[in-house]
């Protein structure tokens, strides 16, 4: 797959009890098809994730950092992370103890608020934006000496005793722009796990599983090593989970 440029689209939202705009920025990201999963001699690799071609149709808008505290709570008005464990809080930092319930809920009451589509990126969305036309380890190469410029993770997060997830946007963007793609929090997509389903799944758009035990996560996190940060890696948990410090999430807004 050629690497094409993703369009900027920088939304002020009006959200919250005031209606108060809050800033959301995102990247088109162009159709195409790529190479989904891991070839079998890469390091780290894991048996879900057999290699296979995707199409995705339909070009979208990914937002281009998790979603943050200070968006989640001008939409929700709640704060799930309050008095958890491993949390700093403050506007810019990635909302976490958000469990795929409580996501797709924030898709849907931010969806009716704009009048527009919001969701959760599918699995095959969420690597094929975290790629961005490679198809390497990491979404910047195999060399994993350069993984602490792009993402929080264990060496450069956990072992020097910052136990939280970290503010949005400070590491590196992938070419598509997208930050934090690596590490910080895991993040929930739309799809159902299915340890079998890259066997069998559709080429064009797929969408995951039709039912199953938990959800797909993606991404690693600041306390989780570097083969969870992955391009491929794939993670999981279920749906009503608010325990988990480590998940989040960021949207996808489908083009008008």
């Amino acid at each position: 797959m050629k690497k094409k440029l993703a369009i900027l689209l920088i939304l002020l939202i009006a959200v919250g009890c005031d209606d108060q705009p809050i800033e959301m920025t995102f990247k088109e990201i162009p159709a195409g098809t790529f190479t989904m999963g891991s070839p079998g001699n890469e390091l780290g690799r894991q048996e879900d994730e057999h290699q296979h071609k995707v199409t995705i149709s339909k070009a979208f808008y990914m937002q281009t950092t998790e979603v943050t505290q200070g968006q989640w709570k001008s939409v929700m008005g709640t704060e799930p992370w309050k008095g958890k464990l491993f949390v700093k809080e403050g506007p810019n930092y990635a909302a976490s103890h958000v469990s795929w319930d409580d996501a797709v809920a924030y898709c849907k009451k931010l969806s009716e608020k704009e009048g527009k589509t919001y969701r959760l990126p599918t699995e095959a969305e969420w690597e094929y934006a975290c790629r961005a036309g490679t198809e390497t380890r990491w979404s910047f190469g195999d060399d994993e000496k350069v993984l602490g410029d792009y993402a929080w993770y264990d060496k450069n997060a956990y072992n020097i005793g910052e136990l939280y997830t970290h503010q949005v946007g400070q590491r590196k963007p992938n070419a598509f722009g997208l930050h934090d793609m690596h590490g910080n929090v895991h993040e929930w997509c739309h799809d159902y796990y299915g340890e079998d389903y890259y066997k069998q799944s559709s080429e064009k758009d797929p969408t995951g599983p039709t039912s199953g035990s938990s959800r797909v996560l993606r991404g690693g996190a600041w306390d989780f090593n570097s083969r969870f940060s992955r391009s491929a890696r794939r993670g999981r948990n279920d749906a009503d989970s608010r325990d988990s410090y480590f998940c989040g999430f960021r949207v996808v807004r489908e083009l008008d």
